[in-house]
């Protein structure tokens, strides 16, 4: 190889992990944007297009992670792409064995059934944590603000689910059955005299019975983050279990760095691993043990390795 090829060589794998990811188009690559939480102002999100309309072929994409990619960009137009999103404070993402971006949805805002502010979160861990290097895999953080949760946390490494622990103040109580008829989960229901009773074991700390309360007798005892960890989606899907409930909002991004602390031990010379796959290996209890001792109040008792999904159910035969 002549000495100019090598030194025009393009590097893809520092450009992937840079958000430049090689397309199948000669000399095209997909430029991901970093969008935390899934949130862009307008002004930035013209910038975008602006941008898009100079150096795509037409199109962006959405990806599934709340990104904005601009596709079919040509490589010698990397400088000008950055520079000039740069003047919309935009930045470009990145990918391969780091903290990617983390997603969000809504939270309280402005969405009835939000619990906690999942775009504070967000936005907390962007800037804290983004790209931080693990050495082994991808690791991907999400925000639910409720029960519903739409991010799908639990296919997360780790994912965080605004929760909420109600307590009743019988005296406070009308006995309109309000909280009861609100409860889809049977977790309340009403006793001869038509009072509430609360079955915790059934409860999915939505906080609907606080909502629906008209003499506020319903109210938040406890308000955070339900945390599962381990979970993945790809050919081999895992969904995340248990470790922690009701996780104060503002230690969302101290427990991520233990975690991540963790994974990075006990990933050493173990080649691609995700965080889930090493719990499948290693069990649940080591890594309970050391979030234990930092979130005493949070951290369950136990939990079980992430579940695994067969996503090949109902195939007659697995070619060999």
């Amino acid at each position: 190889m002549s000495e100019d090829k090598k030194t025009t060589a393009i590097d893809l794998k520092n450009l992937k992990a840079g958000g430049f990811i090689k397309e199948r188009g000669k000399d095209l690559f997909t430029v991901r944007l970093r969008v935390p939480g899934g949130r862009l102002p307008v002004e930035r999100l013209k910038k975008i297009a602006e941008v898009a309309g100079k150096y795509c072929q037409g199109n962006v994409h959405l990806s599934v992670r709340q990104s904005v990619e601009l596709i079919n960009v040509n490589f010698k137009d990397f400088d000008a792409v950055v520079a000039e999103l740069g003047e919309g404070d935009q930045r470009v993402a990145s990918c391969g064995a780091r903290v990617r971006v983390p997603t969000a949805c809504g939270g309280c805002e402005y969405n009835p059934n939000g619990l906690v502010d999942t775009q504070k979160s967000a936005l907390e861990v962007d800037e804290k944590l983004f790209g931080t290097p693990t050495g082994h895999h991808k690791f991907k953080v999400s925000f639910a603000g409720c029960p519903f949760d739409c991010p799908k946390s639990a296919t997360n490494d780790v994912g965080f689910q605004g929760a909420i622990w109600p307590e009743l103040n019988m005296d406070d109580c009308i006995g309109c059955g309000l909280c009861a008829k609100s409860c889809s989960d049977g977790a309340i229901t009403l006793d001869d005299n038509k009072r509430p009773v609360f079955n915790p074991d059934h409860c999915t700390y939505c906080g609907d019975c606080v909502k629906v309360c008209p003499t506020e007798a319903w109210q938040a005892a406890k308000r955070g983050y339900t945390v599962r960890i381990g979970g993945k989606w790809g050919r081999y899907p895992l969904v995340g279990t248990l470790y922690a409930t009701f996780l104060p909002e503002e230690q969302a991004v101290p427990f991520i760095a233990e975690v991540l602390a963790w994974y990075n031990e006990k990933a050493e010379g173990r080649g691609r691993v995700r965080i889930g796959d090493i719990i499948l290996q290693e069990g649940p209890e080591s890594l309970l043990e050391r979030l234990r001792s930092k979130f005493p109040e949070s951290v369950v008792e136990a939990t079980i390795p992430p579940q695994v999904i067969s996503t090949q159910i109902g195939t007659r035969s697995i070619p060999q």
